[in-house]
């Protein structure tokens, strides 16, 4: 039975204190670090009228020796948070213990990062955790890799385990070299999350999409105009002294400014979807131009080795190899022999004048 078909009796995922047709926000701070920056950062949102307080306590990071959270004592600030603001709090889980322990401490939103969405193990090991426990949320974050049935698998058996309160949080994926966002949005994902699971609440992280906080504000009003039901957003009180993610976090102030500045709409006018499609173009010539300058970077050391070896920069046989090649490829993918052809030989034109500049540099 695919996924798509018993989340459809998932319901709108509401939070007290947000009306209907309003967009729900969750943000906060990265981690958690201190139990002064969480009440102070929490109580300038709360100041701002959001309703949910998101911090990381539990940290996975790719490199050891970095900032993993302050553990379990986080667990009594966000209790702290709860009882003197009001707010729902969350934080993220990803192992059976996190999930005791979050829901041992009346944690009311746990959310599932995008490394732990990736492995149905753990996915499963945190089902089993929350056998019982039907009255808390939880939100399931996309994998690290644009792979749509890994994140459906991922909800499928949260919801498995008795949990309604469901919903989706869209934060781009992981790609290799330089590009304008931190993590590729690849938006036509999330579209198809919508298409299978219609009832189901789906949010943008803005902040990990972006990666940086000038890109929160468009890509927050991107979100709300392509249909999302809300925003995760992160904020710090201090955001330049951050012990994670600095570069993508706002203030309070910030925030609540972006937040008055947002446009809801009831629905999509015409002009909007071209608007989106747009963005969509704009996206890809983004990934178009870091690729181009990944491969001219390539180019430049294959210049320098044949620099080195006294080879001549224009190999023939090479060449007509790769237009063959190259053609054949673009054809599957159902272009033109002559806009493949013409691309390639534009490409190979600027890589040849980047190698002879390196062969006519004097040392």
């Amino acid at each position: 039975m695919s996924a798509s078909l018993t989340l459809n009796d998932i319901t709108p995922l509401s939070i007290p204190g947000v009306e209907s047709g309003y967009p729900i926000v969750v943000a906060g701070p990265c981690s958690a670090e201190t139990l002064q920056q969480t009440l102070d950062t929490a109580k300038a949102l709360s100041a701002a009228g959001v309703k949910v307080f998101r911090a990381g306590i539990w940290k996975p990071r790719t490199m050891p020796g970095g900032f993993e959270g302050v553990g379990d004592i986080g667990l009594h600030w966000l209790a702290q948070v709860k009882r003197e603001t009001g707010m729902m709090v969350a934080t993220e889980v990803a192992t059976v213990e996190h999930v005791r322990a979050a829901l041992d401490a009346g944690i009311d939103i746990l959310w599932i990062g995008a490394r732990t969405t990736a492995n149905p193990f753990a996915i499963q090991d945190i089902a089993d955790a929350l056998q019982g426990h039907g009255d808390v949320a939880v939100l399931v974050k996309n994998p690290v890799n644009p792979d749509l049935d890994l994140w459906l698998g991922a909800l499928q058996r949260i919801r498995n385990a008795g949990i309604t309160r469901l919903a989706a949080v869209h934060r781009g994926f992981s790609s290799a070299g330089q590009h304008l966002y931190r993590n590729d949005p690849q938006w036509h994902i999330p579209f198809e999350l919508r298409r299978l699971a219609p009832s189901m609440t789906i949010l943008c992280d803005p902040s990990h999409i972006g990666g940086k906080r000038e890109f929160v504000e468009p890509l927050s009003q991107l979100a709300l105009d392509a249909g999302f039901d809300g925003l995760m957003i992160e904020c710090h009180c201090d955001p330049d002294r951050a012990l994670s993610d600095s570069a993508q976090q706002v203030t309070p102030g910030a925030l609540s400014t972006i937040l008055k500045k947002l446009v809801v709409r009831s629905g999509i006018p015409v002009e909007d979807e071209l608007g989106l499609l747009r963005q969509q173009i704009d996206d890809c010539d983004h990934e178009l131009l870091a690729v181009l300058a990944r491969r001219m970077s390539v180019s430049r050391e294959i210049g320098r080795f044949k620099k080195a070896h006294n080879l001549r920069v224009v190999q023939p046989a090479r060449y007509q190899d790769i237009m063959k090649a190259r053609i054949e490829e673009g054809d599957s993918l159902g272009l033109s022999s002559d806009f493949t052809q013409s691309i390639m030989q534009t490409i190979h034109e600027e890589s040849v004048r980047q190698q002879l500049d390196l062969l006519n540099e004097t040392s």
